[in-house]
């Protein structure tokens, strides 16, 4: 679809937004590209922002300030062929496979509470929350969920629901995190459509000592994909176009789709080399209260 999306209700969102749907790509190059498109947002350059995306290969995106250790198969994941690489945002690991990817970059102002970290994910949920209603779930933001999980797992971001979560049927199906320059948000999260748990507990194993089985069965019980939760297989095809009117029928806007600016195709392509593509950046957490962005 190349056409604009049209708003609904007008609401203080309401507006132009541009859409960016990607080709798939590495770790690398998605981290820099929403960056690019944060930096681009706060030089005035860029308009507010919905990208969606996918990987290619899959890769794992570990938390800003999460430490790379043994708890996180480096090995298995090199194995696999998948990528490594450090988000710019905070929380856990997340191994990004069969999933839609989506990113909100707005100034603070363009959005209703946008100065607040709460009311701000409340109100770029309400674009998910729309979009997964158009295939059939129903999602909410999540309480703070999921101890028995988060005790087994601390390393996986899908084995607890934060309050800035989305939760169907008491299991948790989006995982999200943002940043902020400048009075600019980088809000981005990951809608697994499966959830291979073979696969996500290889390369994310977390504690050792705690037996396999019991393993899967805390991830089973706290995270889910779209597809399960609708009982029908659910491609990412579907899911985009239902999230794209979600955002437009929930907030208001109208979204138009557009290419990555020159400037910020560069910007990404320096931050691919510089930063996340770099193996320090990757090993390394920074202290925490570090710049964002």
């Amino acid at each position: 679809m190349s056409e604009d999306v049209g708003a609904g209700a007008p609401s203080p969102t309401a507006g132009t937004w541009r859409l960016v749907l990607s080709d798939p790509a590495d770790g690398a190059r998605n981290m820099a590209v929403d960056e690019a498109i944060l930096r681009a947002r706060a030089e005035g350059l860029a308009p507010p922002t919905l990208r969606l995306y996918r990987w290619q290969p899959p890769a794992v995106s570990l938390g800003r300030f999460q430490a790379l250790d043994e708890r996180i198969d480096a090995a298995a994941i090199e194995r696999r062929g998948y990528g490594l690489v450090r988000r710019p945002t905070g929380g856990r690991a997340i191994l990004h496979a069969d999933e839609l990817t989506y990113s909100v970059v707005v100034r603070e102002t363009d959005v209703t509470g946008g100065e607040s970290l709460m009311a701000s994910y409340r109100e770029l949920s309400r674009g998910i929350e729309t979009g997964l209603g158009y295939v059939g779930v129903d999602a909410a933001l999540g309480a703070e969920a999921g101890a028995a999980a988060e005790k087994a797992l601390p390393t996986i971001c899908f084995a607890k629901t934060a309050r800035c979560d989305l939760v169907a049927a008491g299991r948790k199906v989006v995982g999200s995190a943002q940043t902020r320059s400048r009075g600019v948000i980088l809000q981005h999260g990951s809608i697994p459509l499966t959830i291979d748990l073979d696969d996500l507990l290889a390369v994310l194993p977390g504690p050792r000592d705690r037996p396999l089985e019991e393993r899967r069965r805390r991830v089973s019980e706290a995270a889910v994909g779209v597809s399960e939760l609708v009982g029908r297989p659910v491609a990412y095809a579907e899911l985009a176009g239902a999230i794209r009117l979600g955002f437009a029928r929930a907030l208001g806007v109208v979204l138009r789709p557009g290419p990555l600016l020159p400037q910020e195709a560069a910007w990404a392509d320096e931050l691919v080399v510089t930063k996340y593509g770099a193996p320090e950046w990757t090993a390394k957490a920074p202290p925490r209260g570090d710049g964002e962005g």
